[in-house]
């Protein structure tokens, strides 16, 4: 395995990235440097039933990886032979969107004698942040929210990670997708709510906030999402019309408050100086303008990824596989794909 830097004594890793609906790949040089992030969505394919169905995900990946991968070092200006690893998503996602990106990179290994990594979709997440600040210090708090987590992590320092608290139920941007169908916004709805809550009134429509027990970093957002199917339905019965952009607004600030709660709190308890966001509900446009007010107010720093990295990226993963590549930590030919994968869990 020759695992060398081959491009102007550069660590040059090919990421690739296929855990949900995104197929993508990227070329990131020293983990900083992104020389090509090419992104494939099949959002316009899933569009029709509403959300991502796995197997056609899983089929629009095998068509697409291979050019994608070929397109990504087209756009870097490098060959297979310039790179020092490969990098791939190996969970948490849909398991048979994953095992391509899987079979692809230990294609790419096994054949270009190259050093393997996994990476935790997840910690991939946190990584984008890294992309937008190289220079970031640990120990951080980190919240990794999207249509499929919502996570809040410390991070002590590179590979240790400490999971303070997830959702009990549906992630904020599920919540966000649901009231967006149930609305008539479509898919994926977390920017749709977004967009249409900047008309509105936040105040007009009182949802409720769920913070669970004294001290916990955990996260509920069913108990909101079933107060908004409910009242969507009592208005309807009773003949009236609901103001859209003022259900969406206050929707959206129920979600956000919450979530910058618990951040703000997990950092004062942890005694950082850095929020991370991470995820795609992190370009959030609420999200992020209550965050970098209210931190700012108890003299802390948030650092988020532009909006590209912050939706499923390869550049993120291939970020993410740099520092493991710096610690030597690679993964056998026998990776598998593991759809359940917990941060912190490394299954090679």
């Amino acid at each position: 395995m020759k695992g060398v830097d081959t491009v102007s004594g550069q660590v040059v890793i090919l990421g690739i990235e296929t855990s949900c609906d995104e197929t993508s790949a990227a070329v990131v040089a020293d983990g900083r440097t992104t020389l090509s992030n090419i992104i494939s969505s099949q959002v316009p394919v899933h569009q029709k039933f509403g959300g991502v169905v796995p197997e056609i995900a899983s089929r629009k990946h095998v068509e697409l990886v291979n050019s994608v991968i070929q397109e990504a070092l087209n756009e870097a200006k490098v060959t297979f032979r310039d790179l020092s690893a490969v990098a791939v998503t190996y969970g948490p996602g849909l398991v048979g969107a994953l095992l391509v990106g899987v079979s692809s990179a230990k294609a790419a290994a096994y054949s270009l004698d190259l050093p393997l990594i996994g990476v935790n979709h997840i910690e991939s997440h946190i990584y984008a942040n890294f992309l937008a600040k190289p220079d970031l210090e640990l120990p951080v708090i980190c919240l990794v929210v999207s249509g499929g987590h919502t996570d809040l992590v410390y991070i002590e320092n590179h590979g240790n990670f400490r999971l303070l608290g997830q959702t009990r139920d549906d992630a904020a941007g599920e919540a966000f997708d649901k009231i967006a169908r149930a609305i008539g916004l479509g898919y994926p709805g977390g920017p749709l709510i977004d967009r249409l809550a900047m008309e509105g009134d936040p105040e007009i429509v009182d949802f409720p906030r769920a913070y669970l027990e004294s001290g916990s970093f955990d996260f509920s957002f069913s108990g909101l999402k079933s107060f908004a199917l409910n009242y969507l339905n009592r208005v309807s019965m009773t003949g009236g019309e609901v103001n859209k952009a003022d259900f969406a607004a206050g929707f959206q600030k129920a979600v956000v408050d919450v979530l910058v709660d618990k951040t703000l709190a997990a950092a004062s308890e942890y005694k950082v100086r850095d929020i991370l966001l991470a995820g795609g509900v992190a370009a959030n446009s609420r999200l992020r303008k209550e965050i970098l007010c209210r931190a700012g107010g108890m003299g802390l720093r948030v650092t988020y990824p532009d909006p590209v990295f912050c939706t499923d990226n390869a550049a993120m993963v291939a970020c993410a596989g740099y520092y493991k590549y710096r610690r030597g930590e690679f993964a056998p030919l026998t990776l598998n794909a593991v759809p359940g994968l917990k941060l912190g869990a490394d299954k090679y």
